[in-house]
């Protein structure tokens, strides 16, 4: 039987044979390894935003970037209440079991969550009519605070500041992790914050002693 894709699966499935022709048969090699298990030594925290892939920022190779998605970059405060913690239980396999070395916290311009944040045009809604958004960046609230007092919650420049504060709040909330605290404090694992502007695809570092983003060379 035939399946008929829809237009949208059909260019996925054309982006596929690309990636059979050009990206499997020529480093089959590669493959083999990873089919006996992978070992990311970085992991990157990144926007779920269709326009920020990690993997083509740092052109990484299969296998070398251990990646976790969400609106707008966020990690939650360490939390031992039951629910389901996709955020948590992926930085615990990644930092307990897998044993990388970096954790990249990496937010991005013009992000829409971030946005959703600072406007809070999502709040008060119900799950299914953005109230999920609403209770996933409420994290931002006190971040979003001192970013209104200095920039209002309009333009360009209260939305930059709000997407740079967005990744210190996730610093400071991976911090909360006791894993990740202790293996910090024994220099066995590093933390990092990034930003990763879409209009003119330029990479910033975050000094965490001056709290400044500055460019990659």
């Amino acid at each position: 039987m035939t399946i008929a894709p829809s237009l949208e699966l059909a260019g996925l499935i054309e982006g596929y044979r690309r990636f059979r022709e050009t990206g499997w048969e020529p480093r089959r090699e590669r493959w083999a390894a990873l089919r006996e298990g992978q070992e990311p030594r970085i992991m990157v925290i990144a926007c779920a935003d269709s326009r920020t892939d990690p993997a083509l920022v740092f052109d990484a190779d299969p296998g070398e970037i251990f990646t976790v998605r969400n609106i707008a970059a966020m990690v939650p405060p360490f939390e031992t209440t039951p629910g389901h913690h996709g955020v948590s239980a992926a930085l615990e396999f990644a930092v307990q079991f897998l044993k990388v070395r970096e954790v990249v916290v990496m937010g991005h311009g013009m992000c829409g969550g971030c946005k959703a944040a600072l406007t809070q045009s999502v709040q008060g809604t119900e799950p299914g009519q953005g109230g999920f958004i609403a209770d996933w960046i409420d994290l931002l609230d006190e971040a979003r605070e001192e970013v209104v007092a200095k920039h209002g919650t309009e333009g360009r420049e209260a939305e930059r500041a709000m997407e740079l504060a967005g990744v210190k709040v996730s610093l400071a909330n991976l911090r909360t992790f006791p894993c990740v605290a202790e293996l910090e404090k024994q220099g066995r694992l590093k933390l990092r914050g990034a930003f990763f502007a879409i209009s003119d695809g330029v990479l910033h570092l975050l000094d965490e002693e001056s709290g400044e983003f500055a460019p990659v060379a």
